[in-house]
């Protein structure tokens, strides 16, 4: 019996130990939740999520890109019963909101709301306007006074420079998220963790909030200087020609590091609710990265690397251009509808004979030509580290839209989709002895005060040290024949011309161009690879003639900013 007892008042004991457990976690959990924050008077607290700082990013010297400054949530305390006329007023006349929406938001608040929000993001500069406007009316103790209004101070993103490295950057909204660039690829570690606590409900009460470690910082490949002469060139280039658009892209061919990336239209970052406005529809954010198009010739020096590596030809191989080839039943003519007669494969190249470059790929067949394509990349993403990042497109023998034709027009650049950065990583081999280079805009992290950088990385290596060194002389000295309009006195440069039709429904727009050129210098020990696209030019309609020039702009900027002394005067420091 006595057993029985002790089993009952013990079973009686652990019931009434949960029944007061539940009924302490219910009370705790309904003065906690925001749902009755607003009805239960001071000294309610409600869970709050905190974002931390975000990250900064500077350019590979320490200017900064992005950052953060002080703006201002402004609020109402409604249980001091605020004059709303007054209220109302003052706000119109300092911090820019509506006279009729400030009204509103203090007249509509549900009952027993404590607090309203009037406006977020106000600027410091009219955040103090209202305070000062606020401490005389206080001073002078008008009783229709603005003591009810109050100031919180938090951060938001600010980029310094507006509209500098625009494409690149991306931007980010209120809510504190990344939108294309850097700031959508690297969200997560500019961002931060965010911290979510049990806060006062009374903003008065704001010192109660917690302390949060800020986001990552990071450090970018960028020089801010190449960076903004490449703009100005630009934007010139594209008032000088009638372009619709244009693109320009600075990497390190031994690192693939992007030095200066930029393209049209750009915006100024500080006010990112205009992005649909400057990027209507389907306009690309950033044409470097997200744009492929054909490009048009640039693209012979991946069919005559191809073709120097096999073996199947050598830079003073003989063709005879009779003005005409057939490719799988298709005649394709040269860009000139002439015949040139006896070349070499320099010479080829000098000309740009698409006739010739249709007979080497002849000569190399699908398998070889379209298995080196894809060594180089095309048509596939480089991987870069911007968000955004088009394929583009590289068709193969065996998918449904490919016919043979296209082994001749793809070897001179047409019928082909890439974009800039995918021409750039392909090329990167020739200016670093057949070695191609992952490209990135990720310098280095900042963490616990010290930066930790990235390491370059080889993605392949498409052709032999040998092959790299052959196509780079051959386009040297194919262009110091040729033209004028990109040289630069003192250093030997290779590059090549694209002057390349767009297509269009039914065939390829007779009235516009795609002109192109890429470069990479000092040939001997190259410091840059350079790619320029103007998409549209009005003023003439070939790239020799409007982007060649670009080109030789972009080069005289680069040799004085990245201090690269004359091929004469370094080959005798050096002692060769």
């Amino acid at each position: 019996m006595k057993n029985t007892f002790s089993w009952r008042y013990l079973t009686l004991a652990v019931i009434m130990g949960l029944v007061g457990v539940a009924v302490l976690f219910q009370i705790l959990r309904v003065q906690a939740s925001p749902e009755v924050a607003g009805l239960t008077g001071k000294g309610v607290y409600v869970w709050k999520t905190f974002y931390p700082p975000r990250g900064e990013i500077y350019d590979r010297y320490g200017n900064l890109l992005a950052g953060n400054k002080t703006v201002y949530e402004v609020g109402v305390d409604l249980t001091a019963k605020p004059n709303v006329d007054t209220v109302a007023s003052a706000a119109t006349m300092t911090i820019g909101i509506d006279l009729a929406d400030a009204r509103a938001r203090i007249t509509d608040a549900p009952e027993g709301t404590q607090y309203i929000v009037l406006k977020d993001f106000v600027t410091v500069e009219q955040a103090q306007a209202l305070m000062t406007m606020q401490e005389v009316v206080h001073k002078n103790g008008d009783e229709n006074n603005l003591d009810s209004i109050h100031f919180k101070a938090h951060l938001a993103r600010s980029y310094p420079e507006k509209d500098l490295a625009s494409n690149i950057l991306g931007f980010v909204t209120a809510d504190n998220h990344g939108y294309l660039g850097v700031e959508e690829k690297y969200d997560n570690i500019l961002a931060g963790i965010p911290v979510t606590k049990l806060v006062p409900a009374d903003p008065r009460l704001a010192n109660e909030y917690p302390k949060i470690p800020s986001g990552q910082t990071i450090i970018l490949t960028i020089d801010r200087e190449i960076q903004a002469s490449i703009q100005e060139i630009l934007d010139n280039a594209i008032s000088d020609t009638g372009s619709s658009s244009g693109t320009i892209v600075v990497m390190d061919p031994h690192t693939g590091e992007i030095l200066g990336m930029t393209s049209s239209p750009r915006m100024d970052l500080n006010d990112y609710t205009q992005v649909n406005k400057i990027y209507p529809g389907e306009t690309p954010f950033n044409r470097a990265i997200s744009q492929a198009y054909e490009p048009g010739s640039v693209a012979k020096i991946f069919t005559m690397a191809a073709a120097l590596d096999t073996g199947t030809e050598t830079p003073t191989s003989p063709f005879y251009d009779t003005g005409v080839v057939n490719v799988g039943g298709r005649d394709i003519y040269n860009w000139d509808g002439g015949a040139w007669g006896w070349q070499d494969m320099t010479s080829c190249m000098a000309h740009s004979l698409n006739v010739c470059l249709a007979s080497v790929a002849k000569l190399l067949g699908n398998d070889v030509f379209y298995a080196y394509m894809q060594r180089f990349g095309l048509g596939h993403p480089t991987g870069i580290d911007l968000a955004g990042e088009v394929s583009g497109r590289l068709k193969l023998p065996g998918d449904g839209d490919w016919y043979q034709v296209d082994l001749g027009t793809n070897s001179f650049g047409q019928g082909v989709a890439i974009t800039p950065i995918q021409m750039l990583m392909g090329a990167s081999a020739f200016a670093n002895d057949g070695k191609m280079v992952y490209p990135h805009v990720l310098l280095g992290e900042v963490q616990d005060g010290r930066q930790n950088n990235t390491s370059p990385q080889v993605v392949g290596t498409p052709v032999t040290a040998k092959t790299a060194h052959d196509l780079s002389n051959m386009l040297a000295i194919s262009l110091e024949g040729e033209s004028t309009g990109w040289q630069v006195d003192g250093y030997e440069i290779a590059g090549k011309t694209g002057t390349a039709q767009i297509p269009v429904e039914g065939g390829y727009d007779p009235d516009n161009i795609n002109a192109s050129f890429i470069g990479w210098g000092p040939v001997d020990n190259p410091r840059f690879l350079v790619y320029v696209w103007l998409e549209k030019p009005q003023s003439n309609k070939a790239a020799s003639v409007v982007a060649a020039p670009v080109f030789k702009q972009v080069i005289e900027r680069l040799i004085v900013l990245m201090d690269i002394p004359p091929d004469l005067a370094r080959l005798q420091n050096s002692g060769q």
